[in-house]
């Protein structure tokens, strides 16, 4: 667990051990005026998405410490507490009994299995969570309606894909390839439904956790006649499959959703082997020079870094993290920090500006959808760049 006063330093996730627990959110400090507003995260820093994660998580913690120095909201500091809960279910819903005893008026969380396990006991709670899962059902009200989605689902990114590849015409067998988790399965369903009204064949493999090389389902893919190797999962296994296709001489194109649309994906890859893939990403690359990477990167480079070395999944972070705390300004301003207090803020606020770094540049939530925002990039891979090919793209 760490502060975001103690950025860039990652450290193990400890257990409070505390008990009491009050439905809606903020605690003692919230309810004090003057103290710090108390937000909880839930990082995967080690576990199987950490990949991703990383930088993700260090964007939120970013995005924090930059507030705090500029006057944080209204005079008070955020008091953001990171732990990391290694990808792993049960250990989330422990982190996230303790944020809510702590007295914490949000969480940011992570994965789908997490979110999804808690977003009952995040209803009940009255606890505004906004998710690193872009998984379709928490993006519904009426079945989680304290959980907030900024991005495009990983369902619609499924469906701009699906389009973009009908559209590219080389075949209509589509293999995808997912992690084999919730996360994975989320677009699948949806996926296979919508790639039936473009006549294509949508078959899901899950990519075993640790593999080495996978070049077993390229050779089921190829058995299913697939050009197109759909991937909803992170970037390093994305970057394996890209070099067992260049390695083995195949004509398949891999369509990556967020996790793997990256900068990770061609560097670990290189960009010989990723040179040509399309990459389904909501969120703009450093490459596009949107003014909302201008705060992001002075901060960086204030701090030895640079947001071309931390990458999208920062800015991803940051922009997340941004958007829940115009919810909380909005609610202090309304002079209601509950959790229900936050939540009526973030519905009825209006749009949250992100500089062009969020789907179409805004986020905008309302009371019949916690989807924040429609519209992808599709880029594909030129040069080891990401190239844009289409930008707004809904399906």
């Amino acid at each position: 667990m760490r502060h975001t006063r103690t950025l860039l330093v990652v450290a193990a996730a400890t257990t409070l051990g505390l008990t009491a627990c009050a439905p809606g959110g903020g605690g003692d400090d919230a309810a004090d005026e003057d103290g710090p507003i108390k937000v909880g995260i839930i990082a995967d820093l080690t576990g199987a998405t950490g990949d991703v994660g990383t930088p993700y998580a260090a964007g939120e913690e970013a995005y924090v410490d930059w507030l705090n120095d500029n006057g944080g909201i209204d005079g008070r500091e955020i008091d953001a507490t990171v732990t990391d809960y290694a990808y792993d279910v049960p250990t989330a819903e422990r982190v996230y009994k303790e944020y809510v005893n702590d007295g914490v008026v949000a969480v940011m969380g992570w994965g789908t299995g997490d979110s999804e396990a808690l977003k009952s006991r995040v209803s009940a709670d009255e606890l505004p969570f906004m998710s690193a899962s872009y998984a379709e059902p928490l993006t519904d009200p009426e079945e989680a309606p304290y959980n907030f989605v900024v991005a495009p689902t990983y369902s619609d990114q499924a469906r701009v894909g699906l389009n973009w590849i009908a559209e590219d015409g080389k075949s209509s067998e589509v293999a995808l390839f997912h992690n084999d988790s919730p996360f994975g399965l989320a677009p699948v369903a949806d996926a296979q439904e919508w790639a039936a009204d473009l006549d294509l064949n949508v078959e899901p493999y899950p990519m075993p956790a640790g593999s080495t090389n996978y070049t077993g389902l390229l050779s089921q893919a190829k058995k299913q006649g697939a050009k197109y190797i759909m991937i909803q999962n992170v970037s390093s296994p994305a970057a394996l499959v890209a070099k067992d296709i260049k390695a083995q001489g195949l004509d398949m194109q891999i369509v990556c959703l967020n996790w793997c649309a990256d900068e990770l994906f061609i560097d670990t890859a290189g960009a010989e082997a990723a040179e040509g893939h399309v990459l389904v990403q909501p969120f703009a690359p450093v490459s596009a020079e949107q003014p909302g990477h201008e705060d992001v990167n002075a901060y960086l480079e204030e701090n030895g870094s640079s947001l071309e070395k931390e990458g999208l999944h920062f800015a991803q972070g940051w922009y997340t993290m941004h958007a829940m705390a115009e919810g909380i300004r909005a609610a202090v301003e309304e002079g209601d920090l509950s959790g229900a207090g936050i939540k009526e803020a973030l519905e009825t606020m209006g749009a949250i500006d992100t500089g062009g770094v969020v789907g179409a540049g805004e986020i905008e939530f309302s009371a019949d959808s916690h989807r924040g925002s429609t519209g992808t990039g599709i880029y594909k891979v030129e040069g080891g760049e990401m190239a844009p090919v289409e930008l707004g793209v809904t399906p």
